[in-house]
C-alpha cells in the first residue's frame, strides 16, 4: 500500500519559507545590508534547485511583504532590483525545467517594469507542471484574505453559498497544494502575516540558520524534522500515541 500524502514516510509536498536573516548575516561580517540581500538571492537559487530533487511539489517563499515598504527607500529599491535580476537570470532555466512561477501579492505599488517582469514570468511558465514555485511579493496574508472576500462578493457570491473551498479559490495561492511545513530562518519565532489561512494545519519549524547560508542541507534538515512530527489534523493520532 502506498504511503498517504500525510504519512511521515511520504514527506512534505509543499514547504513555505520565510527567508529571514539577510541583514544580520551582513552585519556579522561588517557588510552593508544590500550584500546580505544579494547573498539571499543565491540561497534562493540553491534552495529552488534542491526542492524538487528532495521530493517537493511546491515551494513558497516570502520575498517582500506589504510591511516591507516601511524600510529605507534605498533598501526597498535594492530588493526590487534583486527581483528583477533573479527573474531575468533564472527564467529561462525555470521554463526549461518545467517550473511554474506564480507571484502572489498586490501588483499595485510596483513599478511598471517590475509588473511587466512578473507578469511575463507567470505567462511564460503558466503551462509548466513539474514543480510550482510561488514567490510572495508585495504580499500580506491579512490583505489577501480581505481581497479574497471582496472578489467573492464582486463575483456575485451569496453568503449561504460560501464554503472553505470556495473561499480558498479566491486566495492568491489558489491551486497550490496544502502547505505541509512553514519554515522561518534566523531563529525568529513568528510567521509575520504569511499564509495565515494556509497555515491552519501546517507544521512550523523555526530554523536557526541565517537565510544567506541556506541551501540543500538546511532544507533536508527541515524535511527530517517534518518527518518526525505526528500530524493529527484535529484527531488523536496513532492509537498507541493516544493511549500514552
Amino acid at each position: 500500500m502506498a504511503d498517504s500524502p500525510t504519512s511521515p514516510a511520504a514527506g512534505p509536498r509543499h514547504i513555505a519559507l520565510i527567508m529571514d536573516g539577510n541583514g544580520r548575516w551582513a552585519k556579522a561580517r561588517g557588510l552593508p545590508r544590500t550584500l546580505g540581500h544579494r547573498e539571499g538571492v543565491q540561497a534562493l537559487k540553491r534552495t529552488v534547485q534542491a526542492a524538487p530533487e528532495l521530493g517537493l511539489d511546491c515551494l513558497t517563499v516570502f520575498g517582500f511583504s506589504t510591511e516591507n515598504w516601511r524600510r529605507p527607500a534605498a533598501e526597498v529599491a535594492e530588493l526590487m532590483g534583486l527581483v528583477r535580476s533573479y527573474v531575468e537570470s533564472d527564467l529561462e532555466r525555470l521554463v526549461r525545467e518545467g517550473v511554474r512561477l506564480v507571484i502572489p501579492g498586490r501588483r499595485e505599488g510596483l513599478s511598471p517594469d517590475i509588473r511587466r517582469i512578473v507578469d511575463d514570468a507567470e505567462r511564460r511558465t503558466a503551462h509548466n507542471t513539474k514543480f510550482l514555485l510561488q514567490v510572495a511579493f508585495n504580499y500580506g496574508s491579512r490583505d489577501d484574505i480581505v481581497t479574497a472576500a471582496r472578489r467573492y462578493m464582486e463575483d456575485g457570491g451569496k453568503p449561504e453559498d460560501l464554503t472553505e473551498a470556495v473561499f480558498e479559490s479566491h486566495l492568491a495561492t489558489a491551486g497550490a497544494p496544502p502547505v505541509d511545513l512553514i519554515v522561518r530562518t534566523s531563529g525568529e519565532h513568528r510567521i509575520s502575516n504569511f499564509l495565515l489561512w494556509e497555515a491552519a494545519y501546517a507544521e512550523l519549524y523555526f530554523q536557526d540558520v541565517l537565510w544567506p547560508d541556506y541551501g540543500r542541507e538546511a532544507l533536508e534538515d527541515a524535511i527530517r524534522v517534518f518527518n518526525t512530527r505526528d500530524r493529527r489534523f484535529g484527531g488523536v493520532g496513532e492509537p498507541e500515541r493516544a493511549a500514552s
